[in-house]
Formats: structure tokens, sequence, C-alpha cells
């Protein structure tokens, strides 16, 4: 099993690679325009509230106000989008990161548009609803300062690892109940990187695919141990 920091190392000295750049600048493209789309209703309807049942503010304070928290919630929701639109450019990432180290390993399967899709959805879907069952716990621990954050960083992490996981491993699972070689806790800690760098801004734009080609070295790495 490949370590986590040499996976890392791996993907970062990758970047510059044609193909990575390419879905790098077609994930970034096309989740910037889902934000702006999805940016520009909630600014209205946020703004429209906030005339219309903020009592005492003004509509220049209810501008400002809604732009805000408009900024907050795409910080906050960025990991969901990056990763739902990432699952349809993973098979490029895979590629390029086998035809770099692992010229000799099976090809990537193509996974039908539907199921790409159907992946997507499942595991954005599963992201917001154990966020959600984490809320209450987030917020009594509010208290303590730093326990939040830390619920909140634990939480991502493990569904982060089990996604960039599913990522390539679905594509290379000889069946159905073929268990994936990446460890519970190696599956944690990378997930649990991601997280933090997804909190960066303009890093959290190269963490998705980082991610991704991290995972891919782990599943390649670990099926050569398992061999």
């Amino acid at each position: 099993m490949i370590s986590l920091p040499r996976a890392l190392t791996l993907s970062l000295g990758q970047l510059g690679d044609p193909a990575i750049v390419k879905v790098l600048v077609k994930s970034i493209a096309v989740t910037i325009a889902i934000f702006l789309v999805i940016g520009s209703v909630v600014l209205s309807a946020l703004y429209k509230a906030l005339v219309a049942y903020g009592v005492g503010l003004s509509a220049e304070i209810s501008a400002i106000a809604a732009v805000l928290l408009t900024v907050v919630a795409g910080w906050l929701l960025f990991r969901f989008v990056a990763l739902f639109v990432l699952q349809f450019f993973a098979d490029e990432i895979v590629r390029a990161v086998e035809a770099r180290h692992y010229p000799h390993a099976a090809s990537v399967a193509n996974l039908p548009f539907r199921q790409e899709l159907a992946n997507s959805v499942r595991s954005t879907v599963r992201a917001l609803l154990v966020n959600l069952a984490a809320l209450p716990f987030a917020l009594i621990l509010l208290v303590t300062g730093a326990g939040t954050a830390i619920l909140f960083w634990a939480v991502n992490g493990w569904l982060l690892g089990r996604e960039l996981q599913d990522m390539v491993w679905l594509r290379h699972r000889g069946h159905a109940q073929e268990i994936a070689p990446i460890s519970a806790a190696q599956r944690f800690l990378l997930g649990g990187t991601v997280a933090g760098i997804l909190l960066v801004p303009f890093a959290n734009l190269l963490a998705p695919v980082i991610g991704a080609a991290s995972a891919t070295h782990m599943v390649h790495r670990g099926r050569q141990t398992d061999a």
C-alpha cells in the first residue's frame, strides 16, 4: 500500500500534465457556471426576503446582507458541487494517472452516463443527509469552540474518502462484491486531507482532482500489494 504523502506528492507532480490540466479547466468551468446560476437565484431570493421581512433593514443593507449570505453558503456548499461535477470527468483523471504511472494496468472501464449521474446524485444526497444528521451535534459542540469544526471535518473526511475511492474503484473492480484495496484508515486520511484543502480558497479548486488522482495511486498500489 502506497503511503498517503507519497500519493499526494505524485498527484501534485502531475498537475501540469495536459490531460490533468484539461480536466481541471473543464471541472472548474462547470463548477463555477453552476455556482453562478445557483448563486444568482439564491441572491435574488435572499434579497427579496430581506426586503420583505428584514425589519428595519434598508434596501442597501439588505443587498449587502444577501451577497454575504450567498458567498458564505457558496463556500460551504462548494465541496458538494465540485465532487458532483468531478464524477463526470473521473475517467479522464484515472486514465491520465495510469498512463504515466501504471501503463500495464488494466484499462479503466467507461461507466455509462446514467450510472455516472446516479453515482453523483447518490453521493451528493448522502453527503447532505449525513451533514444534516451531524448538525444537532455540531450545534451542541459550539460551546467547545473547535468541536463543531472538528466534527464536520471528520464527517466530511469519512464521506470524501469513500467518494474518492469509489470514483476509481467502480471502474476497476472485477465484480460488485470485490472489496477495494484501501484500508478504512487510509481512506479516512485521504478524505480528511482533501476536506482540509477544500477549506482553503483557490486551493479548493484543485482539491477534487488531487483527491481523485491520489485515490488512483492508492487503489493501484493496493492491488499490486494484494496480488
